[in-house]
């Protein structure tokens, strides 16, 4: 199965729960993808975020079921997960710009948002670099927080922020085992819960066989095949990667993503680059 049915048949999960639970893991297993990936995968290749999505379609259903039936708010709220009428009126009127009960009225305008479909085409473009490397288990160790999908250009500095104010990067210097890979300070996209808070793990850190500092967390990373990316210049270039990463390089390597976390490496600041390293298994 190709690229572009994998992920359709995502969808087709999604879209087969919007109406009850929408099973997030389930989704993540048709499109060949670890859940660690999938919440980003998604919002790189469609433009939003997977909340934004289930919610949107969610509304527009509702919409239509309004306009169809004759029974209260408060069952089609239900329907579509929401736990009160208040908060399904809040969201409807963000999306269609009137109450549920306006939406009933003979000629009410109402915002359909479109079931998304993945087709993916063959494109020119710059090579990517990149490199394989075997690495045996190790263990990574640091400064964690948990962090919304949607926020996470502004709240993953607010640790890095933090990091700097309590002397971290000090202490992973201090910490972090010589030669030890990947390298530099290390930004750890771990899992999260799934649903509307659509959040993820957020681990700042370094390798390291030292004891554990108080408040810090740890991971443990068996041996593993890594796909190693590099972004030239400052730190915000491996947006840039991460999108090309999943876009481009996914659908045409012969490697699958593997269900670990994926690594970002922040190398010294006068080699002007930095590293994304990610678990993959090969598919032959």
């Amino acid at each position: 199965m190709d690229w572009s049915s994998k992920m359709n048949e995502a969808v087709e999960c999604l879209e087969s729960g919007l109406r009850g639970e929408v099973s997030y893991a389930e989704a993540a297993r048709r499109a060949g993808c670890p859940a660690y990936h999938f919440q980003r995968m998604f919002s790189y290749l469609a433009g939003m975020t997977l909340a934004d999505y289930v919610r949107r379609r969610r509304l527009t259903l509702a919409a239509a079921d309004l306009q169809a039936e004759g029974g209260k708010v408060i069952d089609i709220a239900l329907r579509y997960g929401y736990e009160s009428p208040e908060a399904f009126a809040r969201a409807f009127r963000q999306q269609h710009g009137l109450s549920p009960s306006e939406a009933r009225r003979p000629g009410a305008r109402l915002l359909a948002f479109p079931r998304l479909a993945f087709r993916f085409e063959a494109q020119g473009g710059s090579d990517m670099n990149y490199r394989m490397e075997k690495l045996p288990a190790f263990r990574a160790i640091g400064m964690g927080t948990s962090v919304q999908m949607s926020e996470a250009f502004s709240e993953v500095p607010q640790l890095w922020q933090k990091a700097a104010a309590e002397g971290a990067f000090a202490r992973f210097l201090e910490l972090g085992e010589p030669g030890g890979r990947p390298p530099g300070i290390l930004g750890i996209c771990a899992g999260g819960s799934w649903g509307e808070g659509e959040r993820f793990d957020y681990i700042l850190g370094c390798v390291s066989r030292e004891a554990l500092p108080e408040g810090w967390r740890e991971l443990e990373f068996p041996a593993s095949l890594w796909a190693v990316f590099e972004a030239a210049g400052p730190p915000e270039a491996l947006q840039e990667v991460w999108s090309r990463f999943y876009r481009e390089w996914v659908p045409s390597a012969g490697y699958e993503l593997a269900g670990l976390p994926a690594v970002e490496a922040y190398l010294p600041p006068e080699e002007n680059r930095n590293e994304l390293w990610i678990p993959v298994v090969s598919r032959t």
